[in-house]
C-alpha cells in the first residue's frame, strides 16, 4: 500500500504466506511519461502472515491523494490519511477545494458489481467544496477513487484512492436510487441555472410524515419541472409524477413531494429560460422514507397550467364523492376560470387575485377538471388541470396558502 506526497513515499506491505520476498521499488519523474526506472529492492523475511482481508485492486498504484493534488484543485479532505472507517455503513468524504471542480467517483468491493456501486454514491459539487455520501452494503475493504476537473474541462484525472473499512454493512433495501447524476443538491450547477438559496442544501432528504417541499430563490427568466422516480414501486395506481408538484411564484419556486409508500425516491430538477424551448437536468434530491406514508396525488398537471399558477385548495387531486368542495386558485393572466365536473361552475376573482368557489365533487369516478379562458376575444377554454372523484376519500383535502 503506497502513499505519495510531495517529498516522500510510504509503503505498507501485507505479504500473502510465511516466507523471504523481494520488494523492487521503481520511480521517475512526476511530470515525465517515460517508463519507470528500477531504484533499490529490499528483502523482507516474514515470520507469520497476517490473516486479514486482502485490499481491493487498486489500478492507480497510489492510495491517498495524488502528490499534485493541490495543482488539480483540492486543497484538503475531512479525513487524514488513506485508510477511512465506517462503522454502520455510511460515509462522508469532503474535499476543500481552491476552484470550482466536478467529480466523478468509483466505488470497489470484491462483492460489489458495476450497478449496485452506482446506487452507492451521492454526489454534490459547489464552488469551493466536493461531496461525496457513502453507502457501503457489505462489511470488508473498499476502494473509493476520485476523479477531478475544472468546468469546461475535458477530462477527469484521478486525485486520490482512499482505502475504506466498513465494519457494519447498511441494508441494500436503503442504497441510493439509480441514475444520479454529478450534480446531487444544490450547488455549482443550480446556481449557473439561475437558483440560489435553497431550503436545502444537502442532496439526501430523510422524511418521517413521507412529504417536504423543496424551494429555491429563482431568476424571473427561469422555469422549473421535477420528476419522481424510485427503483421499485408496489402499491400506487397513479403514475409518479402526481405526486409532485412544482409551483412558481415571484422569486420562488417551490418543489412540493408527496410520497405514496415507503423507499428511496430521486427527485430531478430541470429548467429553462425564455431563450431555450427544452429543459436541462439541473440536479437531483434523495428522499427517503422508511415510515408507511400514503399520501393521495396531486391533481393532473396539463402544460398550460402556466408558470406562477398555484393551487391553493384543494391540493389533493382526489376528490370525495357527492361532496362540496372548495376551489381556490392564481391562473395570472386568465380572464375567465371554470371548473367542469357534474356541473359548471364559474369560479370568482377576489380582490386578492384569487379564483375561488364551491363545486359539487359528483359521483365516483367522474372527472373534475380546471379550465380557463386567457383571451377576452376567444370562448374556447383551456384544461390546466385534473381530478377524480373517489370513494371513502377523507373530507379534509388540505390547503396551501
Amino acid at each position: 500500500m503506497m502513499t505519495v506526497s510531495e517529498n516522500s513515499v510510504t509503503i505498507k506491505v501485507t505479504p500473502p504466506t510465511k516466507g523471504l520476498f523481494d520488494l523492487m521499488i521503481f520511480a521517475r519523474h512526476a511530470d515525465s511519461l517515460a517508463p519507470y526506472n528500477w531504484v533499490c529492492s529490499y528483502q523482507i523475511q516474514c515470520m507469520e502472515p497476517h490473516s486479514g482481508e486482502a485490499l481491493p485492486e487498486n489500478p492507480f498504484h497510489f492510495w491517498g491523494f495524488h502528490q499534485k493534488a493541490r495543482d488539480f484543485g483540492i486543497e484538503e479532505s475531512s479525513y487524514k490519511g488513506e485508510l477511512l472507517v465506517s462503522p454502520q455503513g455510511t460515509l462522508l468524504l469532503t474535499l476543500r477545494t481552491s476552484r470550482p471542480l466536478v467529480a466523478m467517483y468509483e466505488l470497489v468491493n470484491k462483492d460489489l458489481d458495476s450497478t449496485l456501486s452506482k446506487k452507492c454514491l451521492a454526489a454534490q459539487a459547489e464552488e469551493d467544496k466536493l461531496s461525496c455520501h457513502v453507502l457501503c452494503p457489505f462489511q470488508g475493504y473498499y476502494r473509493l477513487s476520485v476523479f477531478v476537473k475544472d468546468l469546461g474541462g475535458t477530462s477527469f484525472r484521478n486525485t486520490a484512492n482512499f482505502l475504506i473499512s466498513c465494519l457494519g454493512p447498511i441494508n441494500q433495501n436503503e442504497l441510493f436510487p439509480s441514475g444520479l447524476s454529478m450534480h446531487c443538491g444544490s450547488g455549482i450547477s443550480s446556481s449557473s441555472h439561475g437558483l440560489s438559496n435553497p431550503s436545502h442544501s444537502n442532496p439526501i432528504i430523510t422524511t418521517k410524515l413521507g412529504k417536504c417541499n423543496i424551494t429555491f430563490h429563482a431568476r424571473a427568466d427561469v422555469e422549473v419541472t421535477a420528476s419522481l422516480s424510485k427503483d421499485k414501486v408496489t402499491s400506487t395506481e397513479y403514475p409518479l409524477e402526481r405526486y409532485v408538484l412544482v409551483t412558481h411564484l415571484k422569486s420562488k419556486v417551490s418543489v412540493c413531494v408527496m410520497l405514496p409508500e415507503s423507499g428511496v425516491y430521486k427527485v430531478g430538477l430541470f429548467g429553462r429560460t425564455n431563450d431555450h424551448k427544452e429543459f436541462v437536468h439541473i440536479c437531483d434530491y434523495v428522499v427517503r422514507c422508511f415510515s408507511e406514508p400514503s399520501w393521495p396525488p396531486f391533481p393532473k398537471v396539463y402544460s398550460l397550467w402556466r408558470r406562477r399558477c398555484v393551487l391553493l385548495e384543494p391540493r389533493s387531486g382526489l376528490l370525495p364523492e357527492q361532496t362540496w368542495v372548495r376551489f381556490r386558485v392564481k391562473v395570472p393572466k386568465a380572464h375567465k376560470a371554470v371548473v367542469l365536473g357534474q356541473e359548471k361552475t364559474v369560479l370568482q376573482l377576489t380582490p386578492s387575485s384569487v379564483w375561488e368557489g364551491d363545486v359539487f365533487s359528483g359521483v365516483t369516478g367522474m372527472r373534475v377538471r380546471l379550465a380557463a379562458s386567457f383571451s377576452p376575444h376567444c370562448s374556447s377554454m383551456e384544461v390546466l388541470l385534473a381530478f377524480e372523484v373517489g370513494r371513502g376519500l377523507p373530507t379534509s383535502l388540505g390547503c396551501s396558502g
